[in-house]
C-alpha cells in the first residue's frame, strides 16, 4: 500500500512538472476553491486555540471526541442517502423517538415514575442488549418505508423523509404521554445501561479523564461502515447507483433493493444513536435529536459528500463531524452566542454545496 502511495505522488508530481507555468497557476487556483472551506475552518481552529489555550487542552479535546462520537453514527447513516443524490430530513426523529423509546423500556426498575411499570426484568445484559436490537430495527423498518417510497413511486427523498419526520414528530408527543409518564422527560434510567455506554467505570483513560465508551463503539461502528461502504458488493452498488442509475441498471444492479438497503441501514444507524443518545444525556423529551439531521448533512458535505451522487468517503465523513463540532465548542469560547450555530450551520452547507456543484459542472 505504501509503495503504491509512492508511486501515486510520484506520478502526480511528473504530471505537475510537465504543466506549462498558465497550468499550474489554474491547478492552484483550483485547488484552493476545491479547499476553501477546509482552509477557513483549520485557520478559524488554529486562532480560536491560540486565543483560547483552554481549547486544546486535554480536557477540552477529549470533549469535542465525546460529541463527535454522539453525532458521527447519523452522520455515517445519512451519508448513504446523500451518495444516491438524496438525504434524510427523518434522521433526527428517528433518533428522538428511539432515544425515548430506549429510556422508557430501561428505566431502573426501581424507580417511582417508571413509564412502563408492568415491563418484565430480565438480566441487565439482556435487556440492554433487547434494547439495543429493538431500537435499531425500529430504526431500520424507519428506513425501510422511506426507501420503498423513493425506489417504488419515484418520489424525491426529501419529500419522503419530510413527511416522515412530521409523522414520527406526532407519534413521539403521543408516545411520551403513554402509561406513568404523562409528557415530562423520561428519566431514571438504570445504572446498568449508562454504565455500558458511557462507562463507570469506563473502558479506556487518557491520564486521569475519562473517555466514554461509546466513542469507543462509533470507532467500531466507523471501522464497519468503512468496510460496509468499500469491500461489499452493497457498497460497490450503492457507488454505482448514485453516479448513474441508469449505468448501474444495465450493469446488473438491483436498484430497488439496494435504494431500500441504504435507506434502512441509515434508520439502524439512527437507531444505534438514539440508544446511545438517550444515555449520553439521561433526559428524554420529544426535543431529543432535533436538528441532528441538520448537523449530519453539513458534516457529510464538509466531509466531501456529494449531492450531485456516487462520491464519499467514510475517512471525509469522520473528518467533517470532527471539524463542526470543533467549531462549535469553540463558539461560547470566544464569546460567541450559540443561537449563532443555526446560521453558521447553514452557511457551512451553503458554501459547501456551491463548491460541490462546482466542482462538478467544471468537470462537464
Amino acid at each position: 500500500m505504501n509503495i503504491r502511495f509512492i508511486d501515486n505522488m510520484k506520478r502526480k508530481y511528473a504530471d505537475y512538472k510537465a504543466m506549462s507555468a498558465s497550468e499550474k497557476r489554474n491547478y492552484w487556483k483550483e485547488w484552493l476553491i476545491s479547499y476553501s472551506l477546509y482552509i477557513f475552518l483549520i485557520i478559524a481552529i488554529i486562532g480560536i486555540a491560540i486565543y483560547k489555550p483552554s481549547f486544546i487542552a486535554p480536557r477540552s479535546l477529549i470533549n469535542m471526541l465525546s460529541l463527535t462520537a454522539a453525532y458521527l453514527p447519523v452522520a455515517l447513516g445519512i451519508a448513504g442517502c446523500i451518495v444516491l443524490t438524496g438525504t434524510d430530513l427523518s434522521a433526527g426523529r428517528v433518533v428522538g423517538l428511539t432515544a425515548c423509546m430506549s429510556a422508557a423500556l430501561l428505566q431502573a426498575a426501581d424507580y417511582p415514575s417508571k413509564m412502563f411499570p408492568g415491563i418484565p426484568q430480565f438480566h441487565p445484559a439482556i435487556m440492554i442488549a433487547g434494547t439495543l436490537v429493538i431500537v435499531m430495527i425500529v430504526g431500520a423498518v424507519i428506513g425501510l418505508v422511506n426507501g420503498f417510497s423513493v425506489a417504488k413511486f419515484g418520489l424525491h427523498p426529501f419529500i419522503v423523509t419530510l413527511a416522515t419526520q412530521l409523522i414520527l414528530y406526532t407519534i413521539l408527543l403521543l408516545y411520551i404521554q403513554q402509561g406513568n409518564n404523562n409528557g415530562i422527560a423520561i428519566s431514571g434510567l438504570a445504572d446498568n445501561y449508562r454504565n455500558f455506554v458511557v462507562g463507570n467505570p469506563p473502558l479506556l483513560t487518557f491520564g486521569e479523564i475519562k473517555i466514554p465508551n461509546y466513542v469507543i463503539y462509533a470507532v467500531l461502528l466507523t471501522v464497519l461502515m468503512w468496510f460496509i461502504w468499500n469491500k461489499t458488493t452493497f457498497g460497490k452498488n450503492m457507488f454505482a447507483l448514485g453516479a448513474n442509475e441508469e449505468a448501474a441498471r444495465v450493469s446488473g444492479v438491483n436498484v430497488f433493493a439496494t435504494t431500500i438497503a441504504v435507506f434502512a441501514l441509515a434508520g439502524a444507524m439512527y437507531g444505534w444513536a438514539g440508544f446511545v443518545e438517550s444515555a449520553r444525556i439521561a433526559s428524554n423529551t420529544a426535543n431529543t435529536g432535533v436538528n441532528y439531521e441538520l448537523d449530519a448533512i453539513a458534516a457529510c458535505v464538509i466531509g466531501g459528500v456529494s449531492f450531485v451522487g456516487g462520491i464519499g468517503k467514510i475517512s471525509g465523513i469522520v473528518i467533517g463531524v470532527i471539524m463542526l463540532r470543533l467549531i462549535f465548542v469553540a463558539l461560547p469560547l470566544v464569546g460567541m452566542d450559540q443561537n449563532l450555530q443555526y446560521a453558521i450551520k447553514g452557511g457551512i452547507i451553503l458554501f459547501a454545496c456551491a463548491l460541490d456543484m462546482r466542482k462538478y459542472l467544471v468537470k462537464k
